[in-house]
């Protein structure tokens, strides 16, 4: 049985950890709301891509695109992902689970080569595990330069697709729906599949400058460029919420310990306490 000794200084330490959960949970929270922030201003924009899509294809005219052309599967690329700092459960875990069986179904389907590309600092020590995949360089996406570095790789990812160095991009994500949900998500990225969605077009009779063909070439990029920032923003809003869930779990076990502790700490003061009554009791007997 631990002395009393013991069991203050594992109090001391369960403690102190519970400060560092709590306080990490309180930062969190701050990076969620700049988080969610950002990406609620994103929307709009990706909104107005998607209506003019809309509008464009409501024309009834049929629009080809070299960022739409579906290929015989030689090459594959999957963009993972994932988180800069730990403490946030299995958020890295999962995304790499589904990053192995995402490989494995590549190659099943013909590709004889995936690159994977890594966002997230601490995810890349789960997918230096995965077997049979390339890792490309994403050193020039940081947190202090998130915006520019998802321009470049989505840059980097087009021209690769249309130099037919890949024939398929994946991109594996968390979809933030509430602080209490995220939803790891894969999705094809390239080719694009772009199709209208339920907005209703009030009126599709248009003038086109310089026409219509042009003006769908020129945001098709735009909109590629759009998605796979929203899907880090996605991504980046879920690291935060996934932190906020893993450290309150931590502080409820840390309460729930601390009392268990507490009590087994009053028990044995207790039982000291007697023992030297009992004692002083049977001196005086003597």
């Amino acid at each position: 049985m631990a002395t009393m000794l013991e069991l203050k200084g594992r109090i001391g330490s369960v403690s102190s950890t519970q400060k560092i959960t709590g306080a990490m949970k309180m930062i969190s929270s701050a990076k969620l709301q700049k988080a969610e922030s950002l990406l609620t201003h994103a929307r709009p924009f990706r909104r107005q891509l998607q209506n003019t899509i809309n509008n464009l294809l409501s024309t009834g005219e049929g629009y080809l695109s070299p960022l739409s052309e579906e290929r015989p599967l030689q090459k594959a690329a999957i963009v993972v992902f994932g988180s800069n700092e730990g403490l946030c459960g299995a958020f890295n875990s999962m995304a790499s689970g589904l990053l192995s069986q995402k490989a494995a179904e590549l190659k099943k389907q013909g590709a004889s080569t995936v690159t994977v590309y890594v966002i997230g600092k601490k995810i890349k020590s789960f997918v230096s595990k995965v077997k049979g995949i390339e890792l490309a360089d994403t050193s020039y996406i940081s947190s202090q330069n998130g915006a520019a570095g998802i321009k470049q790789l989505a840059e980097e990812l087009m021209s690769k697709f249309l130099g037919k160095e890949f024939d398929r991009v994946e991109v594996i994500y968390y979809r933030f729906k509430s602080i209490s949900s995220q939803k790891l998500t894969d999705e094809t990225f390239l080719p694009i599949q772009v199709e209208a969605d339920d907005t209703p077009v009030v009126n599709n009779d248009y003038i086109f400058e310089p026409d219509s063909k042009t003006i769908y070439q020129t945001i098709l990029p735009l909109f590629v460029h759009a998605t796979l920032y929203d899907d880090w923003l996605q991504n980046q809003t879920s690291e935060q919420a996934a932190r906020i869930i893993a450290m309150q779990t931590a502080n409820d076990n840390a309460n729930k310990l601390l009392e268990e502790l507490q009590l087994d700490y009053n028990k044995l003061r207790q039982q000291n306490i007697t023992n030297e009554l009992l004692d002083i009791a049977g001196g005086s007997i003597r």
